[in-house]
């Protein structure tokens, strides 16, 4: 039917903006972002058509092959109750695929229909969620060391109407090169470096020592570390690593039953590997007691942060 390839249009292109939505996110802009936040209109406004013509056809073919008794209502898929017949044979398959079709509108209505949500989010704050990550964590390390400095976003305008406008211009090219982009009065183009530059020095200030006592294999989902382990085994394309007795780790972070590190190397290990980092669970190691200084970093340098 026609309506079906109203449908195969519009998943085809909710299908582009779903391959593309990774590249946006972890981009500041790209000269395509305009256009793949339309497409993320149109193509839950064709999928919205789509299912009106899927619900109407429906609709009206059932009602040509109903028939009402006193306590039964037949339906006759053979043939329709209409002179002249219908140009197009509505059967059973027919109804099926039309029934099929209904719900992959409406599926791709609701999902890239959430995708234009939170691409305009993204443009609205001129913010990615992992610049928000990156924000949240600088007010964490401000409030931690009790600094007296205050993390400005560089590429939040201060008004959600001016981030419209870099992204939504009437060339359809935003503002920006590729390299440098329009910053907020007062901040530097390199702030949002400067503070992930930071960020990974205070981890290595926190970072504790541990050592292992267990050997482990770098199963992801190990069944003879626990129960609770194997079921609360970080759902992350991180990966995990080896680990053998005697050997000693850094963690940075952690949850529960997991902790997330680099592997202190000595000189047996193969030359140009220059780290290898990875999440291992927490019952195969132990704090080392003799390295207790480093869990917690003196008062004067935290200060001095």
């Amino acid at each position: 039917m026609p309506c079906l390839l109203v449908l195969a249009l519009s998943l085809w292109g909710g299908n582009r903006i779903a391959c593309t939505s990774s590249i946006v996110k972890s981009a500041k802009h790209t000269r395509l972002h305009g256009h793949i936040t339309a497409e993320s209109v149109t193509a839950p406004l064709g999928c919205i058509h789509a299912a009106f013509i899927f619900v109407m056809t429906m609709y009206t073919q059932l009602y040509n092959r109903l028939s009402f008794g006193w306590n039964t209502v037949k339906i006759d898929m053979s043939a329709a109750r209409r002179d002249p017949l219908p140009l197009i044979p509505f059967g059973l398959a027919a109804f099926a695929a039309t029934l099929f079709a209904l719900g992959l509108a409406l599926g791709t209505t609701i999902a890239v229909g959430m995708l234009f949500f939170i691409q305009m989010k993204i443009i609205l704050r001129n913010k990615t969620s992992i610049e928000s990550w990156i924000e949240e964590k600088a007010k964490d390390r401000i409030q931690y060391y009790q600094l007296d400095e205050v993390f400005v976003f560089p590429y939040d305008m201060g008004s959600r109407w001016k981030n419209f406008k870099q992204v939504f211009t009437w060339s359809g090219v935003p503002e920006g090169d590729g390299l440098a982009w329009p910053i907020r009065e007062g901040c530097h183009q390199y702030d949002l470096t400067i503070e992930q530059l930071k960020q990974k020095a205070d981890k290595r200030v926190r970072s504790v020592r541990y050592r292992v006592i267990e050997d482990y294999s770098g199963a992801c989902c190990p069944l003879n570390k626990g129960i609770k382990t194997f079921f609360t085994s970080p759902c992350t394309e991180e990966p995990r690593i080896r680990l053998q007795r005697g050997e000693f780790i850094l963690a940075t972070r952690g949850l529960r039953y997991w902790l997330y590190g680099d592997k202190i190397l000595d000189d047996s290990f193969v030359e140009g590997v220059s780290r290898i980092r990875g999440w291992f669970p927490r019952n195969c190691v132990e704090k080392c007691p003799c390295d207790a200084e480093t869990d917690q970093a003196p008062e004067g340098e935290k200060k001095n942060r």
